[in-house]
């Protein structure tokens, strides 16, 4: 009790050995040395009033011009309101402070007795085991969650605060450096690894992890605790909600999961939890389990009717008309709870998920398979196409079955890889068209039969379908009714084409001065031209001792795309 005694001993409180690690001036030690000299003589509370006129003349009321030493104090966390119970320190008016009693707060006691409240943490060591990392990393969550109860305390506590995100930090390096010196791998880093997850990512799944070894349905499974955890204040907390939402990584790569329960208040919240699998791989790493999903590329591999897409681009990185992503974005929006809860109520939808079957028309060229493969990693589904003229070069007689193995096949997959993908059938002009009359040759009522059945299959087809074709004009109005949506893809105006032509063109390459993207807009191509023209004068240029792409470089390749001459007239005709 050395340091204690010193201190309320001490006739010049800047000289005890506490003086340093209470932050603050000289007249505030001197109430908290009261405070402690009253506290150990046998009374627990002290008067704010009473200690204030104690230590300042009561002539003139000096006294009341020194609250401010009594908030700040409160404000450090050095002192306890007692009358106030639950009131936050700057929640009360000055005034209200003196009829208000303090008493010393548990960090001053153990200041007091310790005479320092530094961190002292154990001898850096490799881990031995997962299990041992894991114990560090449990304990950093748990500071994480002391420092958002702090701020959302009903006494403020900006000392305590500062000192557990001290104890962070040091305990954050410390795990960083012990990781460094094990030479065995722990399989939560491998996987943070693999599945590239960032700091903020790791924390969620962490405090996710915390609860499953402590077997609890606790608190760190609830959405905004898992956010107070990744959050410094409210606009982070706003921004972070992202992190935990529909589409967001975690939940689209099926890291975590959560479940929609019904709390006391009538409304519903998120509890959430890790995929079993990844449970399986980190607490029993040792283990191997029969893995029963399986992964939709490697399925669609050992099969000859699909293919599997790798979209790398989302609807924000596309041009499109207005029309088309308002559309586009309606068709997102069905993911939406509030939108779900009405669609359900007025009777037009029954589970959820999204339903809809599109056409996409237009001239080649203008973006209509990009489309389809963006508003795939928008929505964080993996996407399969067919590509339908292969239909009529398969074994004659058995067309009609073989459109029916489109459709039954695809549903063996998602099945199988337990996902839900968008099937884009591209080319489907002939499905689509109308269906002959009059002949009665086999071949047309082969056709027709083939169609019908395929009306049927689109009739019946639950998730997103979405067919691409050049021509609309011929559609057969059966077909017309089955789709939902019917998105024309026009050849870009040229405010779209300037759009495009920045969006392509290569960023790190050089040139020429005076080089004008609005110079290569004016010329009518679609953005499947655009995008083989610059290849092509990447092709050209790159073999050059000076790499430095000119306006005329692009000319020369746009006039080979249109087969005419830039010379008179203004009018080009298109390369379909």
């Amino acid at each position: 009790m050395k340091h204690l005694i010193d201190f309320i001993e001490t006739k010049d409180v800047s000289k005890a050995s506490i003086f340093e690690h209470l932050k603050c001036t000289e007249e505030e030690a001197l109430l908290i040395q009261y405070l402690c000299k009253r506290y150990v003589s046998g009374l627990e509370e002290v008067s704010v009033l009473e200690m204030l006129q104690e230590h300042f003349s009561a002539s003139g009321y000096v006294y009341l011009e020194k609250l401010d030493l009594v908030k700040n104090l409160l404000d450090l966390g050095w002192m306890i309101q007692v009358s106030f119970g639950q009131m936050k320190a700057h929640e009360s008016s000055k005034l209200e402070l003196l009829s208000t009693s303090v008493t010393p707060s548990i960090s001053l006691l153990r200041l007091l007795e310790e005479g320092s409240l530094e961190i002292l943490l154990p001898e850096i060591k490799p881990y031995t085991d997962h299990l041992e990392y894991l114990q560090d990393q449990f304990d950093m969550v748990a500071l994480l969650h002391n420092i958002a109860t702090f701020k959302q305390g009903f006494a403020d506590n900006s000392l305590s605060i500062g000192r557990l995100k001290n104890k962070l930090s040091l305990l954050t390096t410390r795990i960083e450096e012990r990781v460094k010196m094990t030479e065995a791998p722990i399989v939560v880093e491998e996987f943070f690894k693999e599945k590239e997850l960032d700091e903020k990512e790791k924390r969620i799944f962490l405090a996710l992890l915390k609860e499953e070894y402590s077997g609890g349905e606790g608190h760190f499974r609830e959405m905004n605790t898992l956010i107070e955890l990744i959050s410094f204040d409210e606009y982070d907390k706003i921004k972070n909600r992202s992190l935990l939402e529909d589409g967001a990584r975690l939940i689209s790569e099926e890291i975590i999961d959560y479940e929609e329960i019904l709390n006391m208040f009538g409304g519903v919240s998120r509890s959430f939890y890790l995929q079993e699998e990844v449970m399986q791989r980190i607490i029993h790493s040792t283990k191997t389990k029969k893995v029963t999903k399986l992964k939709l590329d490697a399925l669609v591999k050992d099969q000859e009717i699909f293919e599997y897409l790798k979209p790398t681009t989302t609807l924000e990185d596309v041009v499109l008309h207005p029309k088309t992503r308002e559309t586009l974005e309606n068709v997102i929006k069905q993911v939406d709870k509030e939108v779900f809860r009405k669609l359900k109520e007025w009777g037009i939808k029954d589970k959820k998920g999204i339903d809809a079957r599109i056409i996409f028309y237009g001239a080649a060229g203008t973006g209509k398979t990009m489309t389809a493969m963006s508003l795939a990693k928008t929505l964080k589904k993996p996407i399969l196409s067919f590509d339908c003229s292969k239909i009529l070069s398969m074994y004659v007689g058995e067309s009609e079955k073989n459109v029916r193995k489109i459709f039954d096949d695809f549903k063996e997959l998602s099945i199988k890889a337990k996902v839900e993908p968008i099937l884009l059938l591209n080319e489907a002009d002939q499905f689509l068209s109308s269906r002959s009359e009059g002949t009665g040759s086999s071949a047309d009522k082969m056709h027709n039969q083939m169609q019908n059945i395929f009306l049927e299959q689109i009739e019946k087809f639950e998730g997103i379908l979405i067919a691409t074709t050049n021509l609309l004009g011929n559609i057969d109005k059966a077909f017309s009714r089955r789709f939902n949506h019917k998105i024309e893809f026009k050849k870009p105006g040229k405010r779209q084409r300037l759009m495009l032509w920045q969006f392509m063109l290569p960023e790190n390459a050089d040139y020429e001065e005076g080089f004008k993207i609005e110079d290569l807009a004016g010329h009518e191509l679609t953005g499947g031209q655009i995008n083989l023209i610059i290849k092509n004068t990447a092709y050209k240029v790159a073999v050059r001792d000076e790499s430095v792409f000119s306006l005329q470089d692009f000319l020369e390749e746009i006039e080979k795309e249109l087969g005419s001459s830039f010379d008179g007239s203004k009018s080009m005709g298109f390369k379909v």
